[in-house]
């Protein structure tokens, strides 16, 4: 007896790579912990969490361009009026099935990825009060400029602490009000696949992450040593 079509579709999808989940829970950890170095005055491992975020930033950049399927800004980043008209589905309570980051989704990933290059460069050229710590493309500005660049940068943080906060509520929003899960998914990768989804890979290659890591690692590197070598 021939297998019927829903027995024959997978019951689960994959939806994020890898390295797109490893990005996101590195970066939580790592906000989190340039916050605590910084409250506690431990610049050492502050300058070097913010080093590892700017090499975060530099990978995801690449791997929008060459990751998985979903991970790629041209399958995500929408036309205001599909966020516009995402938003009013939200609004009336209807969830939307998207193969990844709905219209909406795809914006605020880059509104946080720019928030994060901004306040990370920030860091790179700052210098505090006293003009003892300072990052390591400092010498490259005046201690005012410096000075400034401190203040973009403690701005730029609690601006994402915002940011941070509105992404908790969307994902509270998707599991109360839409039955969604949008947490599960990005720790194990996959998600329910739907009746008659025809399931495809999300065609990660293995080699382009690994160049993207070591483009990423060398550039961060090269900007800890203040383009000096």
């Amino acid at each position: 007896m021939p297998p019927t079509e829903q027995a024959a579709t997978p019951r689960r999808a994959p939806i994020w790579d890898a390295p797109v989940r490893l990005f996101h829970w590195l970066l939580i950890a790592l906000l989190a912990f340039s916050w605590w170095s910084g409250k506690h005055h431990d610049m050492d491992w502050h300058r070097r969490s913010g080093y590892t975020i700017l090499a975060l930033v530099i990978f995801r950049i690449y791997w929008g361009f060459f990751g998985g399927r979903t991970a790629r800004f041209a399958q995500f980043v929408r036309g205001p009026r599909a966020a516009f008209a995402y938003a009013r589905a939200l609004a009336s309570g209807r969830y939307v099935a998207t193969p990844g980051h709905n219209p909406v989704g795809g914006w605020s990933v880059i509104v946080m990825l720019c928030s994060l290059a901004v306040m990370v460069c920030a860091g790179l050229f700052s210098v505090d009060v006293d003009g003892l710590e300072s990052g390591p493309l400092a010498d490259y500005v005046s201690f005012d400029q410096g000075r400034t660049a401190a203040a973009i940068h403690h701005l730029m943080f609690n601006l994402l602490l915002g940011l941070a906060a509105l992404h908790v509520l969307a994902v509270l929003f998707y599991l109360v009000r839409l039955r969604r899960n949008l947490i599960t998914p990005m720790i194990h990768g996959r998600r329910r696949a739907y009746e008659g989804e025809t399931v495809e890979d999300l065609g990660a290659s293995g080699w382009k992450a690994v160049l993207g890591i070591v483009i990423a690692g060398v550039c961060a590197y090269a900007i800890s040593r203040g383009l000096h070598f």
